[in-house]
């Protein structure tokens, strides 16, 4: 195993956010004119686009990013939803509402209820997951995770099933990672919450948590047990953002270098209410524009990394970040263990680990990107193809990633349409795969998903390229 190792240099970045000031109108053209070419940029070219504040910069950023994403993604947003197996925690973060000192109930799912939760989730048409657990070794160990995992894959539904399982779980060792390799992981997602080390030890006050390196090292450990696809991200207004913008982006460097293939995905959480939790005591709390922007520059940065957007925001701003770079969401999400049978109970919530802002029905979420001229996909193709790693980076960098995604969304598409849209949404999915159909270059391909989408509505369903 590596030796644990802080590849991030709090002085250079500081100094970088100095220097970065001083970038001309000229110089800040010129990186955006590299952007717009789709060569990312490096840390001082990052670090000018976030310090300008000129109206004519922050524009062309926005507009950059768009372009970006439809060059690459296309129109097409992934969807997914978290399920929380357990809240029993160990660590105490002041920014969390499962910190230990925080005082109510505790609630680890039994198999029969996480059952409940993926048939009450496979109900609103979700194919992926986010498995996330609290840190508690002795309440929720590895062994208990992959329990979880065995019951969800062996959940088999008229309409299908989860096909694809994300983790969100604590750091841990190169062995569980192999574990977690073993059972059918998908993406293994950590943040690190801050990269900030001065903040990182403050705001995480006991708790194996605590430790900073073990931490920043966690996505080593996981490739090192056999997990190629990772993703990262930071709890965005703990820290100055911006330093963290640019720690980021060093992260993803360091796993290029040391493993050929930088993060799959970056979330991009910002701090919210929760219970427990005293926002008054954070400085660096993050308004909208400056979020905005933050998105448009990472999406810029790193053009080929898929972006994710929680519940922690707002309709509005989910809509506003969709063309900003977002190429995930989330949909009728509860951050609650065992909350979805609450909801279908009608039940009181009672310990969220953050307030959703966006509580649409997945449906309704569903919906409104189709309005948007959005293409809905629940594609887990990637994965079941062994297309992870620097396999899949390959692919998106030549351009031929959309030869399998836009198919891929398409037939996911037709299946939700086929077995959970009513009268009116069906005929909004029929309408947009006429549209789309064309759309698909390569002319066997575009036979191939006619005829499985046909074969979708004849009632088979797991078409996948």
């Amino acid at each position: 195993m590596s030796a644990e190792e802080n590849f991030i240099d709090r002085e250079y970045i500081e100094d970088l956010l100095k220097t970065a000031k001083d970038a001309g109108c000229a110089e800040v053209d010129s990186y955006l004119d590299k952007a717009e070419r789709f060569e990312g940029l490096n840390h001082r070219e990052i670090a000018a686009l976030l310090l300008s504040d000129k109206e004519e910069h922050i524009k062309r950023i926005y507009h950059i990013a768009w372009k970006i994403k439809r060059r690459i993604y296309g129109n097409r947003i992934v969807l997914f939803a978290p399920l929380y197996a357990s809240d029993y925690c160990v660590n105490n973060c002041s920014y969390c509402s499962y910190n230990c000192r925080n005082k109510f109930k505790r609630t680890k799912l039994t198999m029969d209820e996480v059952r409940e939760e993926v048939r009450l989730l496979e109900k609103m048409g979700h194919k992926r997951i986010a498995l996330e657990a609290g840190e508690h070794d002795k309440e929720c160990p590895i062994d208990y995770i992959l329990e979880c995992m065995r019951a969800i894959y062996g959940m088999k539904f008229e309409n299908g099933e989860i096909r694809r399982i994300n983790v969100n779980i604590a750091a841990t060792t190169v062995e569980n990672y192999r574990k977690l390799k073993e059972i059918g992981i998908g993406t293994y997602i950590l943040f690190q919450e801050t990269y900030h080390q001065p903040t990182y030890e403050k705001i995480h006050l006991s708790g194996p948590k605590r430790d900073y390196l073990y931490h920043l090292n966690a996505f080593d450990r996981a490739h090192e047990g056999g997990i190629d696809d990772v993703g990262g991200g930071v709890l965005f207004g703990l820290a100055d953002p911006y330093f963290e913008t640019l720690a980021l982006m060093i992260h993803n460097e360091h796993l290029e270098k040391c493993f050929n293939v930088g993060f799959h995905t970056i979330s991009v959480p910002r701090l919210c209410p929760a219970q427990g939790v005293d926002m008054d005591t954070f400085p660096h709390l993050l308004d909208d524009s400056k979020f905005e922007k933050i998105v448009a520059v990472l999406r810029l940065a790193l053009p080929f990394t898929g972006m994710i957007l929680s519940t922690r925001e707002n309709h509005a701003m989910r809509k506003k970040l969709l063309r900003l770079g977002i190429s995930q969401i989330s949909a009728g999400s509860s951050t609650e263990a065992g909350g979805y049978a609450k909801r279908e109970r009608r039940e009181e919530t009672t310990h969220q680990q953050f307030f959703v802002n966006d509580d649409r029905s997945a449906l309704s979420i569903i919906t409104e990107l189709m309005d948007d001229g959005y293409i809905p996909s629940f594609c887990t193709a990637c994965y079941r193809n062994g297309r992870t790693g620097d396999r899949f980076m390959s692919l998106a960098k030549s351009g031929q990633i959309k030869n399998v995604c836009l198919p891929n969304a398409l037939m996911t598409l037709c299946e939700y349409s086929a077995d959970y849209g009513d009268a009116l949404f069906n005929e909004k999915a029929a309408a947009a795969v006429r549209r789309e159909l064309p759309e698909i270059q390569n002319e066997k391909m575009r036979a191939l998903t006619s005829a499985n989408i046909e074969k979708i509505r004849q009632g088979r369903r797991d078409f996948f390229v």
